[in-house]
């Protein structure tokens, strides 16, 4: 059977509409190319971006809410030093919010380090901050006594929980697609430029300019001269 008209220009269409970074290349200027991928290096040279580094924040915040939350607490049961020397020294899992404040400060120390200073791409840390907190959490729900001692039993285990599914969330469909999108990019950028100087040579520079050489001032008159002179002489 014979392929339809429509069909054969809907294959066409497709087709073409499939290779958008070849048509790019062609149609986009070699000077702005230029200017992304500096733009792009640019960024590469800061060694950390935008979004990776509001990502920290969230985590620093993290760590000072659950300290604040936790000063509070020892506020409201008595005093500061009578508080911790109760939680601290004379810990008890089934009564003490201490364990929730290092929780925080794991999860700091571990995705500070993982995600700022070592720059990972993967969600292994995260998954793993996330899987202890969640695992401790329901079990010190479950086990101790902390719904007996009034809203900070509820307060500080639900927030702690939330924030770290909030970082889950935040690096999981935030930071890593991001980073993953801007790379590419770059890389695309840097093909269709290395594509484009093929395609299109660069703008002469000055010293490639070359004017003819200056004719000399008189030479038509001294030609015509000279033309008289050959001539035989009746």
């Amino acid at each position: 059977m014979n392929r339809v008209p429509g069909d054969t220009d809907n294959a066409h269409s497709s087709s073409v509409e499939s290779c958008p970074s070849l048509r790019d290349v062609h149609s986009i200027n070699p000077a702005q190319l230029m200017a992304r991928i500096e733009s792009y290096e640019g960024r590469e040279k800061k060694g950390i971006s935008d979004v990776r580094r509001t990502f920290c924040l969230f985590v620093t915040f993290d760590l000072l809410f659950i300290t604040l939350l936790w000063i509070i607490e020892l506020n409201v049961k008595g005093g500061i030093e009578t508080t911790l020397e109760k939680e601290v020294l004379q810990y008890d899992y089934s009564s003490s919010y201490f364990d929730i404040f290092l929780l925080a400060v794991f999860r700091f120390k571990v995705l500070i380090l993982a995600y700022a200073m070592c720059r990972l791409r993967h969600w292994w840390a995260i998954a793993f901050t996330t899987a202890v907190t969640s695992a401790f959490l329901l079990a010190k729900v479950i086990i101790s006594q902390l719904f007996s001692q009034g809203a900070f039993g509820y307060v500080l285990p639900i927030i702690s929980f939330i924030l770290a599914w909030i970082e889950t969330w935040f690096l999981d469909f935030k930071v890593l697609p991001q980073e993953a999108e801007e790379e590419n990019r770059f890389l695309i950028a840097q093909d269709a430029s290395e594509r484009a100087a093929l395609l299109h040579p660069g703008v002469l520079s000055d010293g490639q300019f070359y004017s003819p050489p200056e004719s000399v001032a008189g030479s038509d008159e001294d030609s015509e001269e000279k033309q008289d002179s050959e001539k035989p002489v009746v």
